[in-house]
């Protein structure tokens, strides 16, 4: 059999806290049961939040966890040729559309339709499908006059493309099942940024098919987002990993933690003193 591949992939968009430290022991746990690698991937897609200052501090906190990888470290931000291409292959078989709508012209929209507002699992209004139909001379013209556009996946024609789906689950006891997927509860999902040509949900499937991850452990908050990847995969040919999705660490208050609520970080439970083993016995990793 195949030697087993697991990944640990934060953004450097802020500092590691113990939601980050928890998942990445965690992989490194389960790699190890398995006898299998684990890899480190930087997801830095976001040119303006990405700050190499940033990947320098996730390296020293993994590093003072005692966490050590496999192989090299694969930076998404060298790789956009092979999103674009990805992206290309979509909308040459009519299953990705530009979209020149703003996020205040898609939340106008939305409102005007009534309540209740239809929303994906992230909360957001379900995109109403407005530039799904431009002809294709306004979609030139716009295209060459560099309107800013987003790309969205045709939720109907990607699932007419792809049939039934299900990916395979795994607990930390080794139990596995299979899991059924609704990708279109995502809707017309946007698959490249104004700004780079890919988003995280097609960076992710690229890139575990391209570093061969058999499986994936991620928080709960990621698992809706599975149904929408297992349909990228098939769609792009890819290979499907077992996925993993773990309990989230939560706050006081039962919030999850978050760099945007300026949850406390690893840097400052290591400059309050705080040893690594002892965050490490805190997450129930001796």
């Amino acid at each position: 059999m195949r030697r087993p591949v697991l990944r640990f992939a934060p953004s450097p968009n802020g500092r590691l806290h113990r939601g980050h430290a928890y998942s990445a022991l965690l992989n490194a746990a389960i790699a190890r049961r398995l006898g299998g690698r684990l890899l480190l991937r930087i997801e830095d897609i976001d040119p303006v939040r990405s700050r190499p200052a940033l990947v320098a501090a996730i390296t020293h906190d993994l590093a003072w966890l005692g966490l050590r990888f496999d192989g090299p470290v694969r930076r998404q931000s060298e790789h956009l040729p092979a999103y674009r291409a990805a992206l290309a292959d979509l909308a040459a078989r009519g299953l990705a559309y530009p979209c020149f709508c703003s996020r205040s012209a898609i939340a106008t929209a939305a409102l005007a339709a009534g309540d209740p507002v239809p929303r994906d699992p992230d909360g957001t209004p379900l995109y109403p499908g407005t530039c799904r139909t431009l002809p294709a001379p306004e979609i030139a013209a716009r295209r060459s006059a560099g309107a800013p556009h987003t790309w969205r996946l045709d939720i109907a024609r990607a699932l007419a493309a792809s049939g039934s789906l299900a990916y395979g689950a795994f607990d930390c006891e080794g139990q596995e099942w299979e899991v059924p997927a609704d990708p279109a509860r995502w809707g017309d999902a946007v698959i490249a940024r104004r700004d780079v040509p890919t988003s995280y949900h097609l960076a992710v499937v690229h890139d575990d098919a391209a570093q061969g991850i058999t499986h994936v452990v991620r928080g709960q908050d990621l698992e809706a987002a599975t149904d929408l990847h297992r349909l990228l995969q098939r769609l792009l040919g890819l290979p499907t990993p077992r996925y993993h999705h773990h309990a989230l660490i939560r706050d006081p208050a039962g919030e999850k933690l978050a760099k945007s609520r300026g949850s406390q970080s690893l840097q400052d439970l290591r400059d309050a003193g705080v040893t690594p083993g002892a965050v490490r016995a805190g997450l129930g990793f001796a």
